[in-house]
This record gives C-alpha cells, structure tokens and sequence, in this order.
C-alpha cells in the first residue's frame, strides 16, 4: 500500500507533458482507473454543494465564531500549525478556544496541539463529525454569550475576559475547524467523500486557505488523479489566502501563485507564512532541549511521513550539518517493524559511508504519532524539529495586519 501511495501521489504532482519521460509503466496502467475516479469525485462535489445552497441539506451553526483553516490539496500546507498559531493569539486575548480535528492517522496532529497548548485555556475535540464532536464541548463549558448589535470591540471584549472581569473565563468563545481532509490515493476518496460531507454541514464564518508554495497545485487534477480535493474555483468561498513555505521559493513563484489566486477571486487577502525552526528535542528524553546549532557538522538522516517532505529536508540543510540523506513515507503513515528495520540498514550504510555516527531527525507530527516505536533506533540518537509558523512580511501585509483582517471578519459575524 505504501508503494502504490507513492506512486500515485507521484502521478498528482507530474504534468501530463512530462509523464512519458517520468512515469513508469505501471504508473501508467493506473491513469485510466484514476482518471474515472477523479471524475465520479468531480460530479458528486458540485452536486452536494449545490443541495445545501438550496437549502436541501441542513447546515448547522454553532453559537460561536468558526475559522475553518483548510487546503485545496492534500497535506503538507501548513494547516495545523496556522491552527495552533490562531489558538495562541486567541488564548492570549482571553478567549477559550476549541479546536475540532479529526484525528486521522493516529491523530499526531491532535496528539502534537494537546503537547504544545497543555496548560492553556484551549480546548481540543477530537472526531470526524465536528458539529456533534462542538456540541459536547459547548454543553460541557458553555460558551461566549455573542456581542449586543453595534458592539464591536471585540478585542476589549476579550481582554476584559482575560484580566478576569467576567464569569465565563473557561467558555468557548471561538471553534477553530482544523479541515483535516488530506485524502492521498484512490483507496481514501469513498471515505473521503464521507468525511467532506461532515465537514461542509458545519458554517463557518471565516474561510482560511493555506497553499504550498512548494507545490501549488499539481497537474490541477481532482484527486486521485490530483492532488486537488477541490477545483481552484473554490477560492471563492475563501475570506484569507496564506501562501506557505513561502520562504522556500522565489518572489517570482509567490507572485504567480497570488495571480492564479487572484483570477479566482480578485482582491482576496494574500498572507505569506513559513514553517520556523526554533530547537531539538531528544525523542528518548523530550525535556532535553538542543539548539539548532548542535547540528553543525552533522551527518543526519531525515525520517518523516509527512505531507511535504521536501520543505523539512530543505530546512534541515539550511542548518548546514555534514550531509543529509532522507527517507520519505506517505503522509500520516504508522511506521512498522518492517520500516525500523529499512531506517536501521540505511544508518548502518551511512555510517560506513561517512565513517561517522549518523544522527535520525523527525518532524513533531512523526514522534508524536509513534513515539514508542522511534525507540526501537537505539544506539543512534534521534532528534524532533520543534517549529513553528510564523506570518511574513509581503506588500504591506504583516502578521499585525493578518489579525486584523481576522478581527475584520470576526465583527461582520456579530457573534464573538
């Protein structure tokens, strides 16, 4: 299964006019069962939207503000970390946040958030049906009574909260909705279909698109064809665009993925963002912190399975140790016995290579998902990248100006 993942994930991100020169034979023998999937796919996802405009399919709306945080393309968008980034500002102000998530694949992405925000106001729901997962939480704490017609200032608001001058201290006053939805082959796309249906029964009242600018867009193929779970016209349900990893490829590059955006929907509000290193933990002993410098002269081996593996690997360089070498699974992949052991031989073979001791680095999505397992790596260390995401300056627009559209937006809703 982990093959024909990487296959077909190579198949989404290969231009039709370069498959000939790339793909292998088989790869080819799938196009035509891919093809007709993305095609089913393509039919049923305009249709269900078009039965909740009609009001076919009901809707329903919590008695908070949702920012819905997603992505057009399967994994490695930076969606969770923009997630954790909107949960800390909130909880900074005096609000109480809940985060809805998924879930999926041993839920290290929940797992990661329930590490990092521990001992904060913020509150995390875990399941595929986020309305029914809400309403729990709302019954459990209560929420935020919405402001009064014409009252605006939302930021008192939430400041008095902060310094105590109201009761509701642990209400929920904002659902973050992490999307989750990163479908990755044909085998995904029926639960898929399953999951979005979840998903798009619940409003939102901000529309936050992260985008890889690594790989924006694929071949621009619905999935599994594609890595696209929606077409790029579903930018015109989106209030932000973030454009992630930005700090990985040229301005060139930025600007063209901010015009395709803008042929969708002009005048949307384009943020920059990237992934920032901040320190090592050491998997055996997490209270063991490492500066970034430690990994100077170096030699490392890069294990993830992760959405974009090429922006970890690319980041690990930049901190220039001896030479990095990399193995990549699929994203959210549970690793195995059999995957120890592939790690185990390709350390071995590097340390004859290099006649140094090789040194295993993880990004915090990995080791929270199977921190047991990494263990089994013994003698050779293993290091968790810490990071987090950071709101670049870009034609004016600054991380001060991003919570301010969000503010913006947050007082047309007239619920905080």
């Amino acid at each position: 299964m982990e093959k024909l993942r990487k296959m077909v994930n190579q198949i989404a991100y290969t231009p039709p006019q370069d498959r000939l020169r790339t793909l292998s034979t088989l790869q080819f023998s799938l196009i035509p069962l891919l093809s007709l999937a993305s095609t089913l796919y393509g039919f049923a996802l305009p249709l269900r939207h078009r039965l909740y405009h009609l009001g076919l399919l009901h809707k329903d709306r919590l008695p908070v503000p949702v920012i819905s945080v997603g992505n057009l393309t399967w994994g490695g968008n930076g969606k969770t970390p923009m997630v954790e980034f909107l949960a800390v500002w909130l909880a900074a102000l005096g609000s109480s946040p809940l985060i809805l998530t998924r879930g999926y694949g041993g839920a290290d992405e929940a797992k990661m958030l329930q590490r990092h925000l521990a001992g904060t106001p913020v509150k995390i729901g875990i399941g595929a049906n986020r309305a029914n997962t809400a309403a729990c939480f709302l019954k459990r704490y209560g929420h935020i009574t919405p402001c009064k017609h014409g009252d605006s200032d939302f930021e008192k608001h939430f400041s008095d909260n902060k310094q105590g001058n109201c009761s509701y201290s642990d209400q929920i006053g904002v659902a973050i909705l992490d999307d989750g939805m990163q479908p990755r082959t044909f085998t995904h796309v029926l639960s898929t279909v399953e999951i979005r249906k979840q998903h798009i029964s619940l409003w939102r009242d901000i529309e936050i698109v992260m985008v890889n600018a690594m790989i924006p867009w694929g071949n621009h193929q619905l999935i599994p064809l594609g890595p696209l779970r929606e077409p790029l016209t579903a930018l015109t349900r989106a209030d932000i665009v973030v454009i992630h990893h930005a700090d990985m490829v040229s301005k060139k590059d930025v600007e063209a993925i901010a015009s395709e955006v803008r042929k969708v929907k002009n005048y949307l509000p384009i943020f920059l963002s990237r992934l920032m290193p901040l320190y090592f933990l050491k998997a055996g002993n997490m209270s063991c912190k490492l500066a970034l410098m430690d990994i100077h002269n170096t030699l490392v081996l890069c294990v993830s399975a992760i959405g974009s593996a090429d922006s970890f690997v690319e980041r690990m360089k930049k901190l220039e140790p001896a030479y990095v070498d990399r193995l990549d699974f699929s994203d959210h992949h549970l690793f195995q016995a059999k995957d120890i052991d592939m790690i185990r031989l390709r350390l071995r073979n590097l340390q004859s290579e290099f006649a140094m001791k090789p040194v295993v680095v993880v990004t915090e999505k990995d080791y929270d998902r199977a921190p047991e397992v990494l263990k089994h790596l013994d003698p050779y260390e293993v290091l968790v990248l810490c990071s987090s995401l950071q709101i670049l300056p870009h034609n004016g627009n600054t991380e001060d100006s991003f919570k301010k559209c969000l503010w913006q937006h947050l007082e047309v809703s007239n619920k905080v």
